[in-house]
């Protein structure tokens, strides 16, 4: 029979083709696998890595290969050297032995050796142990040289080549008690990559040598860490339910996809339309469902929805990705190039950096890029070699920064950023140890200060996060402006919450797309939008001198918020005024300066997020204002006790910027300890929402919804207790909101929360 395989010369990669066959295709199970295999490389002389194709492609890499590629030359070899043809063991008296031997080594060297090499070395063995038993009691004197001939021209020159080939030599001490045929041992030296036949990604399909630290599941996705021996990176063993489908499942999966592949949509609206998921899902059922009774094939409607969900998946979607970005606890995803040299790696927020066991195709990250120029609209090619999109995938949202040539010379990489489902919020802030409840009042009293603040930061640090987080502590009626490049802040969240919010989105400053407008004409725009709160994602051009021009001539009558670069306030300043070319006194402009960073532990294995300090920008400094004082800490960041701090500046009431807005508050004008009480009363209920949520086991009162109405019957509550007595008491704010939360969280307890009523009043005593 012909050997139907495809060789790829630049690869040097063979595909072996065995749908049809009855057996399997993969080595370490099937002798008839190997078999084929050894035969293809007989024929083809150069290979680095094998693929069998059947409903899987199992593939073998390098050094696998290479495992095979010896015994195929070993067989070669004894061909060449014409040790079974070799007629003259069989001379003379020898001559009525020689069809037995010559039997024996065309059944060792030509039938085992190329489905069994470990069987064969074990049969070459018994053979020689037998011959020179022979040799020593059973042969007379006439025939002795027959069978010393046989030993030393025919089964030596074989265990010789044999011997010395690495797969050999790797069991030599795990032959006992063996027996032919037993394919054990080839699962411990045979790992492929597997893959179902409809997709790119390879798959490795046998967990790794180490201890299992975690187990858990993401919806029907498998999921399990290993700590692996002698390296400090755990293991993300994933198994998704398209490797676990049946045969049946498998055959119904790949016809409906190749119908899906053949297919051409003929309306327009199909094409442009923005629910091409939903789309793709309700064409995947109806071929889904066609197939199977055109194959006869009965599946239950949880069946139609798992494979249609797969399918989706593989055709509207961005395939393996799709499965880490559903596990909330990955936070950064990392495809290097160039692909194929190593797996996805990626960055859990319990185990940090972790390998995993899928190792993505050039196919795949060709598939992944066109599917991100089309959601983003930017181009990505020689000529602009870098595209940076936000987009929603199942289960929230994620940042892509793709390169390709001519930045990255081995092509394609990916680094995906996975953001939380929902946004952050100040009590999540502070039930993860970002900072304390403290803080988390300071910044909310800042907020409804109308101050302006720029969330500083290296990368990774959970910037974006809290500005997310502070735009919750804003009251929906006040007007929102946000300014992008990226998109990442919450927008349409807010939006299910009904705040009066705009969005823009202004040009990237990576990758200069000329139909988007530049960021400084973008920012100057907002101002033209009515008086609103201005968001801006991150601070990092031209736009800086716009910002603080908005700032410096009062444009804005409320809060102007947003991010930047910088592990320091004099590190902010260095930035926004040499790099950026802000004047320097225009930097007075900025209020608060909150400093977030990615802290490390003493052994250097470990990663945690802190908000390190809370920076006060004085106004009465002239050049440098770390000499002259223009920087003063409100709360700093305690390393052995793992908190915030309050300063004595902000314990003892001397903030500018706090007797700032008191002032303007006629109940707290001259009266620091209000001010004081006030903040520690906003703290103290994000801190009792923790409380209750975790008596409660209800994680979803931490979340937007909650914090918004929250929020509001904070305010209503503080503006109620005023008119009645004249001052907004703490005690009895508390006391009121307190009840009222209670009473919200019990009435919405067997429901989904959309939107909390503020207007539920506390239950009578």
């Amino acid at each position: 029979m012909a050997l139907d395989y495809t060789y790829d010369d630049a690869n040097a990669k063979v595909r072996i083709n065995c749908l049809g066959y009855l057996y399997g295709a993969s080595l370490e199970d099937f002798e008839e696998a190997m078999q084929r295999t050894i035969d293809v490389l007989l024929e083809a002389k150069k290979v680095e890595s094998i693929v069998l194709v059947k409903e899987r492609e199992y593939e073998y890499d390098y050094e696998q290969t290479k495992l095979l590629t010896e015994i195929a030359s070993v067989i070669d070899q004894v061909l060449r050297e014409r040790i079974i043809a070799d007629t003259s063991i069989g001379e003379g008296p020898c001559k009525k032995f020689f069809p037995e031997w010559n039997r024996k080594l065309q059944y060792i060297v030509l039938e085992l050796l190329r489905k069994d090499p470990i069987g064969a070395y074990v049969e070459l063995i018994r053979e020689m142990r037998d011959v020179r038993h022979k040799l020593r009691h059973a042969v007379t004197p006439k025939y002795d040289a027959c069978y010393r001939n046989y030993y030393t021209k025919a089964l030596a020159p074989v265990y010789r080549h044999l011997s010395n080939t690495k797969l050999i030599m790797m069991v030599k001490d795990k032959l006992d008690s063996y027996h032919v045929g037993n394919r054990d041992l080839y699962r411990q030296i045979f790992m492929p990559s597997v893959r179902p036949n409809f997709m790119l990604t390879k798959y490795r399909i046998i967990p790794p040598k180490g201890t299992s630290v975690d187990r858990y599941t993401v919806g029907d996705i498998q999921i399990e860490i290993f700590k692996l021996a002698d390296s400090t990176e755990y293991f993300y063993y994933v198994l998704p339910p398209e490797f676990r489908l049946s045969d049946k499942l498998y055959t119904v999966l790949d016809a409906a996809r190749h119908y899906m592949a053949t297919h051409k949509p003929t309306t327009p609206e199909f094409v442009r339309s923005k629910n091409m998921r939903d789309l793709f899902m309700n064409i995947g059922r109806d071929v889904i469902r066609s197939t199977t009774q055109r194959l006869r094939i009965h599946l239950t409607g949880e069946q139609v929805d798992q494979l249609a969900t797969i399918l989706t998946r593989y055709t509207a979607g961005l395939g393996i990705l799709e499965v880490l970005l559903q596990d909330q606890r990955i936070q950064d995803i990392y495809v290097n190039s160039p692909i194929e040299r190593q797996p996805v790696l990626i960055f859990h927020s319990e185990y940090e950096e972790c390998k995993t066991n899928l190792i993505p195709t050039i196919e795949d990250a060709e598939g992944w890029a066109t599917r991100l120029r089309i959601e983003s609209g930017r181009p990505l090619d020689e000529a602009n070699p870098v595209l940076d999109v936000n987009i929603g995938v199942p289960g929230g949202r994620a940042r892509f920064a793709v390169i390709t040539r001519t930045l990255s010379p081995s092509g394609l990489g990916f680094a995906i950023r996975r953001h939380r489902d929902k946004p952050w919020t100040l009590p999540l802030f502070i039930k993860n140890k970002m900072l304390n409840p403290l803080a988390a009042g300071l910044l909310s009293f800042l907020i409804d200060g109308s101050v302006s603040i720029l969330v500083a930061g290296g990368r990774g640090s959970g910037k974006t996060s809290i500005l997310g987080a502070l735009m919750l502590e804003l009251l929906p009626k006040v007007r929102i402006i946000t300014l992008e490049d990226t998109l990442e802040l919450p927008v349409e969240t807010l939006r299910e919450l009904n705040y009066n919010i705009e969005r823009l989105k202004s040009r990237s400053v990576i990758t200069h797309v000329e139909t988007e407008m530049p960021a400084d004409e973008a920012l100057r725009t907002a101002l033209r939008l009515g008086d609103s709160a201005l968001i801006v994602g991150e601070v990092r051009s031209v736009e800086a001198k716009a910002l603080y021009e908005a700032m410096r001539v009062g444009a804005l009558s409320n809060i102007v918020a947003g991010t930047i670069h910088g592990e320091s306030a004099y590190g902010v300043f260095d930035r926004v005024v040499n790099d950026l070319g802000v004047p320097a006194t225009s930097f007075k402009a900025t209020d608060i300066l909150p400093i977030a960073k990615m802290l490390r532990s003493a052994d250097g294995l470990h990663r945690y997020r802190r908000l390190t300090e809370i920076t006060e920008i004085r106004k009465e400094w002239n050049v440098d204002p770390m000499k002259e004082g223009g920087f003063i800490n409100l709360m700093e960041y305690s390393g052995k006790e793992d908190t915030l701090k309050p300063t004595d500046t902000l314990v003892n009431g001397e903030s500018e910027v706090l007797n700032r807005i008191s002032s303007y508050v006629k109940e707290w004008s001259g009266n620091w300890e209000a001010v004081w009480e006030n903040i520690k009363l906003r703290g103290r209920m994000k801190q009792k929402m923790i409380d209750l949520a975790d008596e409660t086991k209800r994680p979803e009162l931490l979340e937007a919804d909650w914090i918004v109405a929250s929020n509001n019957k904070f305010h209503l509550l503080s503006e109620q207790i005023r008119k009645e007595v004249g001052v907004a008491e703490p005690h009895r704010i508390y006391n009121e909101w307190l009840a009222w939360f209670k009473l919200a969280a019990k009435l919405q307890s067997k429901a989904p929360v959309t939107y909390v009523p503020v207007s539920i009043v506390k239950p009578a005593e």
